[in-house]
């Protein structure tokens, strides 16, 4: 575990590290950089509750059943995004363009909704079949009704069965990747 608040490297650690301050820390930098070459896809995620809606840059999402079709996302418990999942129940998974990686920095922070102009921070969206937010310039999305919340440390795993997807680009249009930024989340 981490020393008290939260400032020292983080356990368990190997037997082969010990209790060596110095040796849990480069161990933890390690785990850190391990953690960061695994692949990652960056989507963003709409959320919704009621006509409160929001749109994120995650990275955390993955299949996790085949049947029913289930996908899991990985949301920090501070984010508005987390609030607006956990009251709604559903949420969107929205892949992006590599050629539009920009576009994941205009999603880090709670958004400003014109639902008149059916934008989100001046992004053009559609409401899904749940009622979460779609980004039109996402090549493919998934449409989610959340089955079960799992609390994962400072995340909830929210798992979602995809109610309703499709592509809005050609098939093969290549998708972000964190790898394909300067960003890194985790670890």
């Amino acid at each position: 575990m981490a020393a008290p608040g939260g400032t020292g490297p983080i356990g368990p650690f190997p037997d082969a590290v010990g209790d060596d301050t110095e040796a849990q820390q480069s161990y933890d930098r390690l785990r850190r950089r391990v953690l960061w070459s695994l692949p990652y896809g960056l989507y963003i995620v709409g959320s919704r509750d009621k006509e409160r809606r929001n749109a994120m840059t995650l990275n955390w999402a993955t299949q996790l059943a085949f049947e029913p079709k289930l996908i899991g996302i990985g949301v920090e418990h501070p984010a508005y995004t987390h609030e607006l999942i956990t009251a709604g129940g559903v949420f969107s998974l929205c892949t992006v363009a590599r050629s539009n990686r920009a576009i994941v920095r205009k999603f880090t922070k709670p958004v400003e909704v014109d639902t008149k102009a059916m934008t989100l921070n001046g992004f053009g969206f559609r409401d899904g079949v749940t009622g979460a937010p779609i980004l039109d310039c996402a090549p493919a999305y998934l449409d989610c009704v959340v089955q079960q919340a799992v609390v994962t440390g400072a995340h909830t795993l929210f798992i979602g069965e995809i109610v309703d997807c499709g592509f809005q680009a050609a098939e093969d249009t290549p998708v972000l990747r964190m790898e394909d930024t300067r960003m890194n989340y985790g670890g």
